[in-house]
């Protein structure tokens, strides 16, 4: 079987995390989910939040056994077998891809408007290039690949301290109670929908565990950077959401593609402050899109590598030892989707997000089925409370796909029929039977 190398340490996978969860979703996001919520969406974090936290702790103990790449779907593959596993990457990959398809259309609209640059044309070439030269980054080497991640990761949280030691500051001379009530202005179900939405800034997390197979001693190392990534900022999203609501007018927000800009012009008058946030908001979209291709290329490695997809996939190059027809053909599939798609993110996320909390909720019934499967098997951290957290974890991650759009999971169900016929055109090919 072929492997990856193991180059990446704690900080460097914690980093990849980190870049995949602070990325466009808080810069845009943030604002579409307050328009939906009101002031109620500091509770659409903390709940979006908390289902997100629940799937990570069952994923951290997952991780500390099975440290092959791949994360749910290698999960999914040692509990359920093939068929379910290849459902659980087909989504996750297609997660990837559009999200990153859909942040790099986020970081041509920043990279035009910090430089000033007008038309369709420099959009476009933005756009595009983003993916390419991540794509060529992630060839080079996966080490090379976190080392400009860690920096983003600096860069962008950072910077979204500094706005929250600004705002928070400006919150103190001109706090007004007036802004967070009433609280929940658009009812239970507002702030519901509004953590459906919301749900897309956690979903990042995966990226560490899918890291498995190329970071060293994955077994103690993988929960840490897990636990690290997802405390780091869930924290940084509490704090943003109680600031966001206090400064700005919520009712304005569901048409604000740059909350946390608009943030920094209310509690500031430095030009240089403004730029430096909405330099971030870049850095932010760049990383993310860096880790998506990391993320989601090694998925379609680990379902080449099964013969879930052909076989080109799991190819590996002798000299810088990444899996580099994955990630050429994950680029090409970005690169497409980033120059059609237009820049509708809260419905892209949408999408997104239901792929996510599909894999997700797979990821809790393989903790479930794993331990009475192999109950003997040494497992370096040990999920607390079980089995509590894992039936929470299938119940939110249910309840939650039931708030999306229905355009959302009218687009998910016509791609797993997709995936489907994929599915049984390869195995009819390699004559490989169906229920392994």
């Amino acid at each position: 079987m072929t492997e990856l190398k193991r180059t990446v340490g704690t900080f460097g996978a914690a980093s990849v995390g980190i870049a995949n969860i602070i990325g466009a979703g808080i810069f845009v996001l943030s604002g579409v989910a307050a328009g939906i919520a009101g002031p109620a969406v500091i509770l659409s974090f903390l709940i979006a939040g908390f289902i997100a936290f629940l799937t990570a702790l069952s994923a951290a103990e997952l991780s500390s056994f099975i440290t092959e790449t791949g994360a749910s779907y290698a999960y999914t593959k040692r509990a359920f077998g093939r068929f379910w596993s290849f459902l659980v990457g087909w989504f996750k990959y297609f997660d990837y891809m559009v999200g990153g398809a859909a942040v790099s259309v986020g970081f041509a609209a920043y990279f035009a408007s910090l430089f000033g640059l007008k038309g369709n044309t420099s959009v476009l070439i933005a756009a595009v290039g983003l993916p390419i030269v991540l794509c060529v980054l992630n060839i080079l080497g996966v080490k090379q690949a976190t080392r400009t991640t860690s920096v983003m990761v600096l860069i962008k949280v950072f910077a979204i301290v500094l706005l929250l030691m600004m705002g928070g500051f400006y919150l103190f001379q001109h706090f007004d109670m007036a802004h967070y009530t009433p609280f929940f202005a658009t009812g239970f179900g507002g702030m519901l929908n509004g953590a459906a939405i919301i749900f897309f800034v956690f979903i990042g997390f995966n990226t560490v565990t899918m890291m498995s197979e190329e970071t060293k001693n994955p077994h103690k190392t993988i929960p840490k950077a897990l636990m690290i990534a997802f405390g780091v900022t869930f924290v940084l999203y509490i704090c943003m959401a109680f600031v966001m609501i206090g400064v700005l007018d919520w009712h304005d927000e569901i048409a604000d593609a740059h909350p946390l800009a608009s943030i920094a012009r209310i509690v500031s008058t430095n030009q240089m402050f403004f730029d430096f946030i909405s330099f971030s908001a870049l850095i932010a979209s760049g990383s993310v899109v860096l880790s998506s291709i990391l993320g989601g290329t090694r998925a379609s490695f680990a379902m080449g590598r099964d013969r879930l997809l052909p076989h080109h996939f799991d190819k590996i190059s002798e000299r810088f030892g990444t899996p580099y027809v994955s990630i050429i053909v994950g680029g090409i599939i970005i690169v497409i989707f980033a120059g059609i798609f237009y820049n509708d993110i809260d419905t892209i996320a949408s999408i997104v997000n239901f792929g996510s909390l599909f894999t997700y909720l797979f990821v809790n019934l393989s903790l479930i089925k794993l331990r009475k499967l192999e109950p003997k098997t040494q497992r370096p951290f040990r999920v607390p409370f079980y089995p509590a957290v894992p039936i929470l974890g299938v119940a939110s991650c249910i309840g939650l796909m039931y708030f999306l759009s229905d355009f959302a999971k009218i687009v998910s169900i016509i791609y797993a029929v997709i995936g489907l016929a994929i599915y049984f055109f390869v195995y009819r090919k390699s004559k490989l039977p169906i229920n392994k």
